[in-house]
């Protein structure tokens, strides 16, 4: 019936009715409206046509303050009548929060919060609107957090705090209001739920332990909030999350790693919770995930750990503890995303800690799995973390026996790919791990540097425009390295370096233009 109604020419009838002011009329006019606009696109553009929208907007910021029976079903219908209108409908939820009636709404809630139906259509309709970027900054001037909650703490039907928090999720990924939330006591809340259905296996129970969870975790992924509940490592909040990391509920292990990944952000928190012992509580977590663990926990605590290693003053205690050897068990893992982070965490660990870099760069398993990584075109990701930790593991430890075991593992190619990166840092790192083995052992590299056309993409990079002077000092240094080999040698002059460092000798770099003077004195001489 509903196609036939708007080729029937009713919809702009119908709409003038809602100009009636018989409240019969209103209500039966918005009902007819609502259902014509349910699931029919041609009905709701009819509708939007003949102006309906607008009019009841106006009748919802009129009717507002009322709180008399008649009012509140006429208010009922008109929401219904607009989250028919706009859902699923991106166009038609943008020209709903232009016309201003997201603080309508909030307001509404706020007066009407007793009235069951009246305030799930107004979840209803705050889980169509929430989901736009441009609802958000509007929610964020009104007091939604605060009639949020205190909606929340009187519900006891788990579909009533459901609806709830179909609502919060999308509406915690703003900053602003996450912040928001957080004064409103909604960290309270989902500390309640979680101590309430920790150990229930009923499926309502298991479900809103992960919503609120996960919830708790969205929330700490703004810097402000996250101090907030922070308290500088003395916070209540904070301390109820770490408890968090020992349990037997995979979901709160999950969310534990991730609330203290989230928390080490900044380099005075991470300090601050390495010297109160939080790396042994994620080792300890990720032993119990080693033989065929949960890919999502040992993702989270991988991150964690990695976070925790960013300041240069955690790098030598988080050694101390063994994190290298506890995220070395996990060299095995045929998952992307734990390869990823296992990486990384040993990246940021070996930053300027030449024996740990040493240590490791001479483990053959590691060595030979960083090298099969670097082939790993799937997954991008893990293929730039191998080529830039095999990088690292030579610039942090300048040893002989790492580049040695690298050679013989067949990573050299895979650092002269990288030199082609479309990343200028990963270039930079490249050139500098290369220049490195030309100078402390180039007889042992020197055969995989001529069969990977080392001399050929230097001469590319120094005859490119486009190369950062970083890349083109660098290129100029690991040529003069590579003039120690014979073969390798010949390739240079074979190329005619001499013009293209030349030119170089005028570049705006004051640096690129010494270096091009001082490396085309040795061509010369080598010559």
């Amino acid at each position: 019936m509903r196609n036939p109604c708007v080729d029937a020419g009713l919809i702009p009838p119908l709409v003038q009715l809602l100009n009636c002011k018989d409240q019969e009329v209103l209500l039966q006019t918005g009902r007819a409206l609502g259902n014509i606009c349910y699931d029919s696109h041609e009905g709701r553009n009819a509708v939007d046509h003949a102006g309906g929208a607008h009019i009841v907007v106006d009748h919802l910021r009129s009717l507002c303050s009322k709180t008399d029976p008649a009012s509140e079903k006429l208010l009922t219908v008109f929401c219904g009548m607009l989250m028919n209108y706009s859902n699923e409908n991106d166009t038609l939820q943008s020209q709903l929060i232009n016309m201003g009636v997201i603080p309508t709404l909030v307001k509404l809630l706020g007066i009407h919060c007793q009235n069951a139906a009246l305030t799930e259509m107004c979840l209803v309709a705050f889980g169509n609107l929430a989901e736009l970027e441009s609802s958000k900054e509007q929610f964020a001037y009104t007091n939604i957090a605060e009639e949020l909650v205190k909606l929340f703490k009187e519900q006891i039907e788990h579909d009533k705090k459901e609806m709830i928090f179909e609502v919060l999720a999308p509406l915690a990924e703003n900053d602003v209001i996450k912040l928001q939330l957080v004064e409103a006591g909604l960290v309270e809340c989902l500390l309640e739920i979680v101590q309430k259905t920790v150990d229930s296996d009923k499926e309502d129970d298991i479900a809103e332990l992960k919503t609120a969870s996960d919830l708790m975790v969205l929330l700490l992924l703004g810097d402000e909030s996250m101090q907030k509940l922070f308290e500088g490592g003395k916070g209540s909040v904070f301390q109820r999350v770490l408890s968090w990391i020992p349990s037997n509920s995979h979901q709160l292990q999950l969310a534990g790693a991730l609330a203290i990944a989230n928390f080490a952000r900044n380099d005075g928190n991470c300090i601050h919770m390495v010297d109160n012992g939080i790396v042994q509580k994620l080792m300890d977590l990720l032993d119990r995930h080693v033989e065929d663990g949960n890919v999502t926990v040992q993702h989270a605590a991988l991150s964690a750990l990695r976070n925790l290693a960013i300041p240069v003053v955690n790098k030598a205690k988080m050694l101390s503890a063994g994190v290298a050897e506890a995220v070395l068990k996990f060299l095995r893992s045929e998952m992307p995303p734990v390869q990823f982070k296992l990486l990384g965490t040993l990246r940021m660990l070996i930053d300027a800690q030449a024996e740990a870099a040493e240590q490791l760069g001479k483990n053959v398993k590691l060595v030979e799995r960083l090298v099969e990584w670097c082939e790993a075109k799937d997954h991008a990701g893990v293929m730039g973390e191998s080529n830039r930790l095999l990088s690292a593991l030579i610039r942090h430890s300048k040893s002989k026996d790492v580049i040695r075991t690298i050679v013989q593992s067949g990573g050299i190619k895979h650092l002269v790919t990288m030199a082609t990166s479309e990343h200028v840092i990963m270039q930079n790192e490249a050139l500098v791990a290369l220049a490195l083995i030309a100078a402390l052992e180039l007889v042992t590299a020197e055969k995989d540097l001529e069969n990977a056309q080392l001399v050929q993409i230097l001469h590319r990079l120094l005859s490119d425009d486009r190369s950062a002077p970083e890349i083109k000092y660098n290129s100029m240094v690991l040529i003069c390295a590579l003039i120690g080999s014979e073969p390798l040698q010949k390739e240079v002059q074979s190329m005619a370096f001499l013009e293209v460092i030349s030119k170089l000798r005028s570049h705006e770099n004051k640096t690129v233009a010494q270096q091009a003077s001082l490396t085309e004195q040795r061509l010369a001489v080598e010559s």
